[in-house]
């Protein structure tokens, strides 16, 4: 089980490097992503949630990291969970229609992708780093 959780750390990765690379290229050309954004949204959240069941399931059995110290079994905790609150939070903005729930004018509209480009940008540093730790390759 942790070669898959391993394995599927990589790949989620991968998944929220493709949300911010499309995301940043929809911004740049102004066009949007298209409609074939949303099913990577909603690959992203499955195999996020997948990864998070793999973890859950490998601290339930016994395994813990097994790198590093305390503080790196933790954040190793705490970077894996958190994409799926980031991707909760990204709906709540999206169905919003606006960005005043994080503090922006209420007034100024944003496209309901644009939450979950940003949202897979932090996920993006967030998976990065639960992958590091868990590699024993930083605190």
């Amino acid at each position: 089980m942790s070669d898959l959780h391993r394995v599927a750390g990589f790949i989620v990765v991968g998944v929220f490097t493709v949300g911010w690379v499309w995301g940043f290229g929809a911004w740049i050309s102004r066009k949007g992503p298209g409609e074939l954004y949303w099913r990577w949204v909603a690959v992203a959240q499955v195999v996020t949630g997948l990864q998070a069941v793999f973890g859950v399931v490998l601290l339930l059995v016994g395994r813990r990291v097994v790198t590093g110290g305390a503080l790196s079994n933790v954040l190793h905790y705490v970077y894996g969970l958190l994409p799926l609150l980031l991707f909760v939070f990204a709906h709540v903005v999206a169905r919003a229609g606006n960005a005043s729930i994080i503090g922006f004018d209420e007034r100024r509209k944003i496209a309901p992708w644009v939450p979950f480009a940003w949202a897979s940008f932090i996920c993006f540093g967030l998976a990065s780093r639960a992958l590091m730790t868990g590699l024993g390759l930083a605190v």
